[in-house]
Formats: structure tokens, sequence, C-alpha cells
């Protein structure tokens, strides 16, 4: 499985043009009090119990300092909702 990537660009483009998507950051939340680029908070450590708040209806973009555990993220994900449009953040957000 290709783990779908968006850029900055074209996130950017996305929020611009106000398509339907959900951002998730899953960095711990000390990070993310730190510095954030908005989105739902859901820690990658806690994924599993927060699986009720991703909204699968739409594509779900996730986010981290460098882009590795947004991927591993999608990872776990796409074997449990493998129709789901999962993207991640190129390089994160640093």
């Amino acid at each position: 499985m290709g783990i779908k990537q968006i850029s900055r660009a074209e996130l950017k483009e996305w929020q611009e043009e106000g398509k339907l998507f959900q951002l998730v950051d899953v960095r711990e939340e000390e990070e993310h009090q730190h510095h954030n680029i908005g989105g739902l908070l859901i820690p990658l450590s806690e994924l599993n119990l927060n699986l009720d708040k991703l909204n699968l209806d739409r594509p779900v973009v996730f986010y981290c300092r460098k882009g590795i555990r947004s991927q591993l993220a999608i990872q776990r994900l796409h074997k449990r909702f493998p129709e789901a449009e999962f993207y991640n953040l190129e390089r994160g957000i640093f």
C-alpha cells in the first residue's frame, strides 16, 4: 500500500477552495500546544482510543513534526479502514 502524500501547497489549496476534509495532528499535546496548523489533536499513542473522532466520510489529512508518526497512523488505520481516504502531510510541519 502506498501512502498518499499531500504537500503544504496542496493543503493550502484545499483550504482556500473550501474542500471538505479533516485535519488531524498525531503529535503529543505538548507539541501541539507549542505549534500547530489547526485541526483535531489525536496523539498517535491514543489513536485506537479515538477512532470515533475520525470523519471517514471525507479525506483525512494527518500531520506531525516530520511526517513519520503521521505515516504510522495511516498504516495502522488503513488496515482497519481500507476504503478510507487518508493523506500524509509531506515532511510534516517543520
